[in-house]
């Protein structure tokens, strides 16, 4: 006789990760947040097809994602000299940016059905 024994554990957010992670995944579950990475994907893309082109204006392709993500992606850029640093500058731009805007979007969200005025 065959027995399955199915284990099961119920997790809550609380204990299933750690604080800044649980944050940063609710931050980059609102709609803004993933539209504001899908439009630096686009740029990125458009930056990497335009340079690689014979275009005139080639050289400043890459210079809209970097701005698109700024603050960080500016002080990221100064790190070793290396075609790769740009993307990453870009990414972690991106993903700091996110995270903010996702963030602002749920603690706006969160103000706006939590009270009610009275008359």
């Amino acid at each position: 006789m065959s027995t399955t024994h199915k284990e099961t554990t119920v997790m809550t957010e609380s204990t299933s990760t750690h604080p800044v992670l649980r944050t940063v995944r609710l931050a980059l579950g609102s709609v803004l947040a993933r539209v504001y990475l899908g439009v630096i994907a686009a740029l990125a893309i458009w930056a990497v097809v335009v340079s690689v082109g014979d275009n005139p204006d080639a050289s400043f392709a890459g210079v809209v994602p970097l701005i698109a993500t700024a603050p960080v992606s500016l002080l990221v850029i100064v790190l070793p000299d290396h075609t790769s640093m740009i993307f990453f500058a870009i990414g972690l731009g991106a993903l700091v940016n996110a995270v903010l805007i996702g963030w602002c979007a749920r603690a706006l969200g969160q103000g706006r059905g939590g009270s009610k005025p009275t008359a």
